[in-house]
């Protein structure tokens, strides 16, 4: 798996919305995220049961999603010890949770710092050319609009799941799905590990190409473990949709412009 740090590929504005995206995310995952910035000890099923309470919420269950109904029982964020020990207390809900809506806040959850880091980078490379060519606004609701069909999708194949759903990568995935289209030969310097992280300048075809493959390969249950939680189906689905969506773009959009120097032995014009 390649890591991607920079594209060659300058944009004409300003990126806002995907740099308010991102400071959303952060801002979330810091702030409002049981936990985020602790360490596990001696309170550690305290913090993991509110956390569990906080996703509980927030987060997109499948069940839920698909057939509109909540649970009669629920985490609590409390602690209490049981017949099995200390554990989290469970109870009926004290708020009104919408599905659809959990969809949304779903959106700027993370698991953990590499989960909130590593689809921030990827946005921060990719979305800001997307952006330029879609439009502050049009893009916005593309992004939405990818994370829903994301985790409709992951819903609709795990619809007995009571698993929280969270994060940005399907929405992520989108934004991806549509550089890919409207962007495959822009370079890409990307470190590959190899004893050493190499860097290298590949074209978006063979970055994001590469890694959509893998995605689905993942959801097929391919070389990852059974117990690995990642909802790659939901990456694959995102991505997919995001092509769609801006493959009515790919006609007006200028070629981005080849970087002088050496690439692969051969001068790149």
């Amino acid at each position: 798996m390649v890591i991607p740090v920079h594209d060659v590929n300058p944009v004409r504005r300003t990126a806002w919305v995907t740099y308010a995206l991102i400071a959303a995310n952060v801002a979330v995952f810091v702030f409002l995220t049981p936990g985020a910035l602790g360490v596990m000890g001696e309170g550690g099923l305290a913090q993991l049961c509110r956390l569990q309470a906080f996703l509980d919420q927030y987060a997109v269950v499948p069940r839920e999603l698909i057939h509109h109904r909540m649970p009669e029982l629920v985490p609590t964020g409390d602690t209490g010890v049981g017949p099995q020990g200390p554990g989290c207390v469970i109870g009926p809900p004290g708020y009104t949770k919408s599905p659809e809506l959990s969809v949304l806040t779903s959106m700027f959850l993370h698991g953990g710092w590499l989960h909130l880091l590593g689809n921030m980078l990827f946005l921060w490379i990719f979305g800001n050319n997307v952006e330029d060519r879609m439009g502050h606004v049009r893009y916005l609701l593309f992004y939405v609009v990818c994370g829903y069909a994301a985790s409709y999708a992951f819903a609709l194949l795990y619809a007995g799941s009571d698993d929280p759903l969270v994060g940005a990568s399907g929405a992520v995935a989108g934004v991806l799905g549509a550089y890919l289209v409207l962007y495959p030969r822009a370079r890409v310097w990307v470190l590959v590990p190899f004893l050493i992280f190499l860097p290298l300048r590949l074209p978006a075809w063979v970055v994001l190409g590469s890694w959509f493959v893998l995605q689905a390969l993942y959801s097929a249950g391919q070389g990852v473990s059974a117990t690995v939680d990642v909802a790659y189906v939901a990456h694959v689905a995102g991505f997919v949709v995001g092509m769609l969506l801006a493959w009515p773009l790919k006609p007006g959009t200028p070629p981005p412009p080849e970087p002088p120097g050496v690439l692969f032995g051969r001068r790149a014009r």
